[in-house]
């Protein structure tokens, strides 16, 4: 909701006489209690694609890193507004640091990615599977159901809950997913005052860091139930790619990076050199 309210409230200055309505949807995503028996992605981005196509809705607004690689037909993605941090972040209690957690502390998290990430790091430690909303979330660390979680920086920034942090990981030491911290403003293919409206919300940079990040996910044909992770950013003026994939026991990973101007190419570059190195086995 807050990213639906975030992109209503900007494009409202772009199509000032337009009546803005926010329609909320229900996802496959949101009503089940068990993501990682869901295969492959678009759980919480179908059901709003299917509304735009019906006519009922003019703008769906996603998590980029929900968003299939794949573009569904009729519908395209006009804005990638400017990206919040990209970084994951831990949440333990009384303010503890991720390498001060003691032995067998219980982390939560849903993410495979995470949870590679995680025993590579800190072998000793029990990875516990999570659901719910971020203040749900934030209140079993509070509760004593878990000793840490570890969540998306950008969602509890967004939400004013920043304070709860209490580690970081960089997202080079700790890639995010493919498109972590960005939004996807999608709408009708055809061209539409609405169209137009939400294209001034883009942020170029964001799209082709992102753009690369998506392509080399959908060059190793994975998704959300996969081990893998992205990181694009812009240095000195150049595009940079890091791709992460690892193995979910967290003892075996392949990383690679590299540096260009084509979103696409670069991808494919990053990808081909994991591949390459026997990271096709993990997949």
């Amino acid at each position: 909701m807050w990213q639906a309210n975030w992109v209503a409230r900007h494009l409202a200055e772009h199509l000032p006489d337009a009546d803005i309505e926010i329609v909320e949807i229900t996802t496959r995503g949101d009503r089940t209690s068990d993501l990682a028996g869901l295969v492959g992605m678009g759980h919480f981005t179908s059901e709003l694609e299917a509304a735009l196509l019906d006519d009922r809705i003019d703008v769906a607004v996603h998590s980029l890193k929900d968003l299939p690689v794949e573009d569904t037909s009729g519908v395209t993605i006009a804005a990638i507004p400017t990206r919040e941090e990209p970084s994951d972040v831990v949440v333990a209690r009384a303010g503890v640091r991720f390498d001060d957690l003691p032995a067998g502390a219980r982390i939560g998290t849903g993410s495979p990615r995470r949870t590679a990430l995680l025993r590579a790091r800190r072998p000793d430690l029990e990875i516990v599977g999570i659901r719910g909303n971020v203040d749900t979330r934030l209140r079993k660390v509070q509760d004593g159901e878990y000793d840490a979680i570890v969540l998306a920086a950008a969602g509890l920034i967004r939400l004013g809950l920043d304070g709860h942090i209490t580690d970081w990981f960089g997202p080079r030491e700790f890639p995010p997913a493919p498109g972590q911290g960005a939004l996807a403003v999608q709408v009708l293919d055809e061209d539409s005052d609405v169209r137009r409206g939400v294209a001034n919300l883009d942020d170029p940079a964001t799209r082709a860091a992102t753009e690369a990040e998506r392509a080399f996910l959908g060059r190793l044909g994975g998704g959300c139930s996969l081990p893998i992770g992205a990181y694009g950013r812009y240095e000195d003026g150049e595009l940079c790619l890091l791709g992460w994939v690892g193995s979910v026991d967290g003892r075996g990973a392949y990383r690679a990076e590299a540096n260009g101007e084509d979103p696409q190419a670069l991808a494919r570059i990053v990808a081909d050199r994991l591949l390459e190195a026997g990271a096709k086995d993990l997949l």
